[in-house]
């Protein structure tokens, strides 16, 4: 069994057909089936079986498909840290970011093609339950994360805290800032994580160390659709203030909660036993910095 052989066995495994597979690794037909017969025979295992007109990995493949993606993770990693060894920055440098820490990343972007032209980006989108998952399988080296967030698997740089605000209706009245009590009775739109502990427990949570049950009259896990809804008048939304960095509230009205009595942590996560490209280490750079010129 060889490097190529299990690439090919992965990339069978997850497109399911060999037809498929073969047209993605940019080869034949034959040649890949006959290299899935070699690995099975020389592992004295069947690997995937045909259910229908897909193929399915059995319990054998599912062990070997899981050590395979590890292995060919940890061989493009070595692959990379030794082509930077002397090297300028370029290439493709994977993020992931939750919608409402997206102000984050526009400028970073930005001075990475000022000052590192030969890099490009791939970014992806989520909860941080999906970001978490998306630095484990390696589809990004670093992911912009709301807490609380299971922490075990990774090395983390925390973000400033960010105070909750209130956004409002532009024709409802309303104090410039107002107590967290004055949230009684007031109908209210909260983010609400697809997986996990998030946002939604944390002002419902504060709410009630206040005396009071908040009337959440919709859950929603994306910020725009929340702010749309707001503009139609059916309540108010509670959002991290550096979400409002990346969406048109000229029509809407923002009010301060008194004291920053509600407020988010955010942080940049990796993996701890990865090795991070220079780029992702320049990337990071960047928030360090941002939080030194501010101290």
């Amino acid at each position: 069994m060889d490097i190529r052989q299990i690439r090919y066995f992965v990339t069978i495994a997850e497109e399911g057909q060999i037809t498929k597979a073969a047209k993605k690794l940019h080869m034949a037909q034959p040649p890949l089936s006959q290299q899935l017969k070699i690995l099975e025979g020389e592992l004295g295992v069947l690997l995937l079986e045909r259910k229908g007109r897909s193929l399915e990995l059995t319990e054998a493949g599912r062990v070997l498909y899981k050590k395979a993606k590890y292995l060919l993770a940890q061989m493009d990693e070595t692959v990379t840290e030794v082509k930077e060894v002397g090297d300028g920055l370029k290439g493709v440098l994977s993020i992931g970011s939750v919608k409402t820490c997206f102000s984050y990343i526009p400028d970073r972007f930005r001075h990475f093609r000022e000052n590192y032209p030969q890099v490009t980006f791939r970014l992806k989108e989520g909860d941080s339950s999906l970001m978490a998952q998306y630095v484990r399988s390696r589809e990004v080296e670093l992911a912009i994360v709301r807490l609380p967030l299971d922490m075990e698997e990774f090395s983390y740089l925390p973000l400033p805290t960010d105070p909750f605000v209130v956004i409002m209706p532009g024709d409802w009245e309303s104090k410039p800032i107002i107590s967290i009590n004055e949230l009684d009775g007031m109908p209210l739109m909260l983010l609400h994580r697809v997986s996990g502990v998030g946002l939604y427990e944390l002002v419902v949570n504060e709410c009630k160390k206040h005396g009071f049950q908040p009337d959440v009259i919709c859950e929603c896990p994306d910020a725009s659709m929340l702010l749309s809804l707001v503009r139609t008048g059916l309540g108010a939304a509670l959002l991290p203030k550096s979400t409002l960095l990346s969406f048109p509230t000229d029509d809407l009205k923002i009010v301060e909660i008194q004291d920053h009595v509600i407020h988010s942590e955010s942080a940049v996560i990796w993996l701890k036993d990865r090795y991070l490209s220079k780029k992702a280490e320049r990337f990071l750079e960047t928030f360090q910095s941002a939080q030194s010129a501010t101290n």
